[in-house]
């Protein structure tokens, strides 16, 4: 039971910080692709920006308002995809959303997912999963044109 506790404690630090201090919130001066994402049941809103050039994700703007889960979600997607590829980011995003399921994944998905997968404590909530894959489905709605 300790291991849990541990593991909670930590989901609510990393889930905090990246809320209080969002990574790439700044909006990108030159980008490719932009979408806006809103949940009407909650009103959390989210704004995704990426350039991408040769097929890689070279830069990447994550901004909007809402609840922690939501906010923080976005700022570590921002800090998951930033340099990967294209096909790179839409595995991570099938894993978060199969890690969200409690599906298995191999610890290749897993590690791709970097800090991402403290999102994980989420799935405890299934009211809350929809807030942590708002910027998620953003990244979804431009992945899919590529």
């Amino acid at each position: 039971m300790r291991e849990l506790s541990d593991f909670d404690e930590m989901y609510q630090e990393v889930i905090i910080d990246h809320y209080k201090n969002p990574r790439n919130k700044s909006k990108l001066p030159n980008f490719t692709d932009e979408v806006m994402s809103h949940n009407p049941f909650c009103g959390d809103e989210i704004e995704l920006q990426l350039n991408i050039k040769d097929n890689v994700i070279i830069d990447v703007s994550v901004s909007g308002r809402g609840c922690a889960i939501s906010q923080s979600s976005g700022s570590l997607l921002g800090e998951t995809i930033a340099g990967k590829t294209v096909i790179e980011a839409k595995n991570d995003n099938n894993s978060m959303r199969a890690l969200l399921k409690d599906e298995n994944l191999s610890e290749e998905q897993f590690d791709s997912l970097d800090d991402s997968t403290v999102i994980e404590g989420v799935k405890k909530f299934p009211v809350r999963i929809k807030c942590a894959l708002l910027s998620w489905s953003a990244l979804n709605d431009i992945l899919n044109k590529y």
